[in-house]
């Protein structure tokens, strides 16, 4: 079958906003100047901030592949960055121009910004360079600071110190100190004190030296010493955590929380038990045990442990059991694309005035993307390349129509008229509009795609590259901590609206779109993937309340699922998958076909590897072992179709063509609403298979394959023939404005 289900289109011409191109500022003096590089911290959630450099270039010239250097703090990480290119080597980053604003011109400011994800306090970063000379424009800084005086150094509890000093002074500024033990560097600060946690036993001699943002370093101070004593002989157990209560359940987990327990020196650790196993183990008196199997009984107990390794008693026992694993019968899930608001005028409103949302259970927004460097999410403004280009959707994103654009009230959900200084507008406010008028719905974000699964590959490979991942999705689309782009987004900002994330992974260890990465290792990491994606929703779930939900979108081409999907592994981490429904056969095949039939026509012509149809499909992963009650199948709302086809003795099925049919956004593909029309003006004679569920229109040249609202209701009955969960749609902005196929598709559901 097809290897791409969509394309993600080109942005319509002046509908995405050129992020923060170059401004000529007012002249200044005449004199030669430096150019110089401003830093901004604009907001701050605790475990990361956003930033953004300004280029400012005071000087008479143009300021041409500028290149702006700058380090990381300890425990610091670039989480994503935009408006710019760059590379991170351990903690140096290099950051240079976009290849569409490559020059500055005299006069002028660029700005580009970025996310830091940090562990323990923020600090600062540091060594800002512009081209080789500081960002504050002193040029070459070449006196050191003078030196730290006074150290002193206290011990604090068993093995912590807190040094102070005099702080030292700069021809420019002091930017750091760093603090060392003997030879070895133990730490930095921005200021003239530094508390040190986890010495070992000993006498420890202490310097400091000072830095300034020219790398200028001055002479190590005097040494102070500090003695950490051994620590007395520990044979007293932690006494026994209290009998733990469940606090939550999902179909895959079970959270747990407990009365903490006391040590004479103090509890390091809490061992839960599932039986007689370790199933978890964490430092608060609370766990979240997932990877458990759905309605399924499991009974824990606790133990607590000290430094020392001593090791309570177990605590009595808690049994809970786990929920029942997928969704309700006659479930529907649909996509609403990124994109769908420009040249097709597909607005979120319209799945409400259409009557389609009232009949929704999941919607999933497509797509987001994976970061070409950090392999992380990240929002950014950027239209994807040409379809044909392997890079086409590297760092590529369309944040104006996310959370950008403004919506008048004409065209909004709730009927108001989106402001200037509001942080959230874009799809996604009209997204939380939505919400609130129909609470029962469920919106997902979907990541992936068929432009965007370039670099799932990579994301999925090490377990340090997994929870990265599924950490920064969690982040900027579950908790809603959107960066800030022209003025819009910030700090939770998106919170509430996505209740859990859709994995369209296209295809693992297998080709999808030109240049996407794949491996042999993808099918096994494709599973640790989800689980991960589970176990962080669930640990987020235990706080919140709530249980956030984990799906995906999976081929139908049997060979594919083999090479890359582990049917078991995958399932136990998802609430529910939809299998590829459509694209069969289209117009990269010069025969004509069906793109979405039930069962295998008769007569088929294909190859027996290139035979495929929804009961192939839905085999292949029932005979893997996946549920039932978890299986979804994918419907279209549009049609593949071909030109030059001869009637021959099967009225243009199963012949020969000259090309793609042409269609409005593509050669070969039509939305539905636009077939009927065609149908309906004449010209055009439907021609059904009942026997294997498919029907197509063909006019003695163009055969366009596609399903009506008869098609759709056969599918329907199908899906609960074989006692499936339900039905996906892609997409809704192929249907009439009355959605008439999502009308179909719901009342053959119920």
């Amino acid at each position: 079958m097809r290897r791409r289900r969509h394309r993600l289109s080109l942005l319509a011409v002046g509908s995405l906003l050129v992020p923060l191109i170059a401004v000529v500022l007012p002249a200044t003096a005449a004199h030669a100047a430096e150019p110089t590089a401003t830093f901004t911290k604009d907001q701050d959630w605790g475990t990361g901030y956003g930033g953004s450099y300004t280029v400012n270039n005071a000087s008479s010239a143009a300021l041409n592949n500028w290149v702006l250097e700058f380090d990381l703090p300890t425990g610091n990480s670039v989480a994503s960055l935009w408006n710019a290119t760059y590379t991170a080597a351990s903690s140096h980053v290099t950051v240079k121009p976009p290849s569409w604003q490559t020059s500055i011109p005299a006069g002028g400011s660029y700005n580009f910004g970025f996310n830091i994800a940090y562990s323990g306090a923020y600090t600062p970063l540091k060594n800002c360079k512009l081209n080789g000379k500081p960002c504050d424009g002193t040029g070459s800084d070449t006196q050191a600071p003078t030196v730290p005086g006074n150290l002193r150094a206290s011990l604090v509890g068993a093995n912590g110190a807190s040094l102070t000093w005099t702080a030292s002074t700069d021809n420019v500024a002091v930017a750091g100190y760093d603090v060392y033990d003997g030879a070895a560097k133990v730490g930095s600060s921005a200021t003239n004190s530094l508390s040190l946690t986890g010495l070992a036993v000993g006498t420890h001699t202490f310097t400091v030296v000072a830095y300034d943002s020219s790398s200028n370093r001055s002479a190590a101070s005097g040494g102070a010493q500090l003695t950490v004593p051994q620590p007395p002989v520990d044979n007293q157990p932690p006494t026994v955590p209290g009998t733990p209560s469940v606090t939550g359940t999902s179909s895959s987990s079970i959270s747990l929380s407990w009365t903490a327990s006391t040590d004479n020196v103090g509890v390091v650790a809490y061992d839960v038990y599932n039986g007689s196993t370790i199933a978890k183990t964490v430092t608060t008196n609370a766990a979240t045990v997932d990877g458990l199997a759905a309605d399924t009984s499991y009974t824990f107990t606790v133990k607590a442990r000290d430094a020392a390794g001593n090791t309570s008693g177990a605590s009595g026992p808690v049994t809970g059991k786990t929920q029942q694993g997928g969704t309700t019968p006659g479930t529907t899930i649909g996509y609403f694309t990124q994109w769908s608001i420009y040249a097709r005028g597909y607005s979120v409103k319209k799945l409400d005035t259409s009557g389609s949302a009232a009949k929704l259970n999941y919607l999933n927004y497509a797509f987001a993307n994976i970061h070409p460097t950090t392999k992380q999410c990240f929002i950014t403004n950027k239209a994807a390349g040409n379809d044909s280009d392997p890079n086409a959707g590297d760092g590529a994103g369309d944040a104006w129509a996310d959370f950008g654009k403004g919506w008048d009230a004409g065209n909004s959900v709730a009927g108001t008229t989106d402001t200037w200084d509001q942080p959230l507008a874009g799809n996604f406010n009209q997204l939380k509009q939505l919400k609130a008028k129909y609470p029962n719905l469920k919106i997902q974000i979907s990541i992936g795609g068929w432009s965007y699964s370039k670099w799932f590959s990579d994301a999925a490979s090490t377990d340090a590259s997994r929870k990265a991942l599924v950490s920064s999705c969690i982040d900027m689309y579950i908790k809603g901590n959107l960066p800030v782009i022209d003025g819009r987004g910030g700090a939770g900002s998106a919170a509430g609206i996505f209740d859990g994330i859709d994995l369209d992974w296209e295809w693992p260890n297998s080709d999808g779109h030109l240049g996407n990465v794949f491996k042999p290792a993808d099918k096994a990491n494709y599973t640790l993937l989800a689980q991960e994606f589970r176990r962080q929703l669930d640990a987020l779930g235990a706080t919140t309340g709530k249980h956030y939900t984990l799906s995906a979108f999976l081929p139908a081409d049997p060979a594919k699922v083999s090479a890359g999907i582990d049917i078991p592994g995958l399932f136990g981490a998802f609430d529910f998958a939809t299998i590829q429904g459509y694209d069969y056969h289209g117009a990269w095949e010069t025969t004509t076909n069906q793109q979405s039939a039930i069962k295998l026509a008769a007569g088929d012509p294909s190859t027996p590897d290139r035979q495929f149809s929804s009961e192939i499909a839905i085999n292949a992963y029932l005979q893997g072992g996946a549920p039932k009650s978890k299986l979804t199948l994918g419907v279209p709302f549009y049609g593949r179709g071909w030109t030059g086809v001869p009637r021959g003795t099967t009225n243009g099925l199963f012949q020969t063509s000259t090309g793609p049919a042409p269609g409005t956004y593509e050669n070969g593909y039509e939305d539905y609403h636009k077939l009927k029309d065609m149908a309906a003006s004449g010209g055009y004679t439907i021609y059904r298979d009942p026997a294997s569920g498919h029907a197509y229109i063909y006019n003695g040249t163009v055969l366009y394959t596609y399903d009506d609202p008869t098609e759709i209701a056969r599918k329907a009955a199908w899906i609960k023939s074989q006692g499936l969960a339900g039905a996906m749609i892609w997409s809704f902005d192929g249907d009439t404005a009355n959605g008439e196929l999502m009308t179909a598709l719901s009342n053959g559901l119920k």
